[in-house]
């Protein structure tokens, strides 16, 4: 299994992270069978949410909104520093009128927010931060955050390479952070080399690469270290049957009555996951029952 990589510059101030995260973001097109451009949106977030997670600490995690008014409308990914991420789109079969200019997830998502959430294990609520989409290009618009958010400079690389059928072969990607006090020399080369070079990570993956092979154009001239990070990734859900009647009871007692009198047996499909959750009219009626005596309190 896949595992985000991390690496420091010997003078500590720059962080990376890199990694191929092809088989989660295959598994995210097969549960939500998403079309090309929603799978390149939607991936790349992936992407993103892993690298940014694997800087925090123990089970702390992060979530990426994206919303725009465009016709995706919204893309979510949310990642943890263990490597478990998950991600959604409500719009995952949208299809653009041609595919002419490419992978274009910024026509799809239009103009709108990134909001970034952190949670921590004993926070109620979570850190979180709003930016301006810059260009709807994923990258681009974590970058921004960064700079915004947290006076981070920063080169997000992110790519998803799909076959002529619309399904991923590659996907992965690399974040390098330019920490404060930084020497301005060091900062120049990082951006000589990324205008030079202009690595593309989906050529480099397409072609054999490893994490290390992503992150060496930038990096060429500024010597740097791979520290342990030894989380596997992979595309977990927390979904549960007592979340889902968490839900049902956001409903409220009018609505599960209504069920129950058209002997409704609803099945909840889990948005991120796509795993379904049926409950008979008796399980309803349990759950309404339970709702009005907790109401009497």
């Amino acid at each position: 299994m896949a595992k985000v990589q991390r690496f420091v510059s010997n003078d500590f101030t720059i962080r990376i992270a890199a990694v191929d995260a092809t088989e989660v973001v295959q598994e995210m097109q097969k549960l939500h069978n998403s079309f090309p451009l929603a799978t390149a949106g939607v991936g790349k977030a992936m992407v993103g949410a892993l690298l940014l997670a694997s800087q925090l600490k123990d089970k702390q995690q992060i979530g990426l909104l994206f919303r725009g008014n465009g016709a995706l409308k919204s893309i979510y990914a949310e990642a943890d520093f263990e490597g478990h991420v998950r991600a959604y789109t409500p719009n995952p079969q949208y299809q653009p009128p041609n595919y002419d200019g490419g992978l274009k997830v910024s026509e799809a998502l239009g103009h709108g927010l990134l909001t970034v959430a952190r949670h921590q294990p004993f926070q109620k609520q979570p850190f979180s931060g709003t930016v301006e989409m810059v260009s709807g290009e994923i990258g681009d618009d974590i970058a921004h955050y960064l700079h915004q958010s947290h006076q981070i400079r920063s080169v997000v690389g992110l790519g998803i390479y799909l076959d002529q059928n619309g399904k991923v072969v590659k996907a992965g990607g690399v974040i390098i952070e330019v920490m404060p006090g930084v020497e301005e020399a060091i900062v120049d080369l990082l951006q000589k080399n990324t205008d030079d070079k202009k690595p593309s990570i989906s050529k480099i993956l397409r072609d054999g690469g490893t994490p290390i092979d992503l992150v060496a154009p930038y990096m060429e001239g500024i010597p740097f270290t791979q520290i342990e990070h030894d989380h596997e990734v992979n595309y977990h859900c927390p979904c549960s049957k007592e979340r889902v009647i968490a839900a049902l009871e956001i409903l409220g007692e009018a609505d599960l009555q209504d069920m129950i009198e058209k002997e409704e047996e609803p099945e909840i499909i889990c948005q991120m996951c796509g795993k379904p959750y049926t409950f008979t009219v008796a399980q309803v009626e349990d759950i309404r029952e339970r709702m009005h005596k907790n109401s009497l309190h």
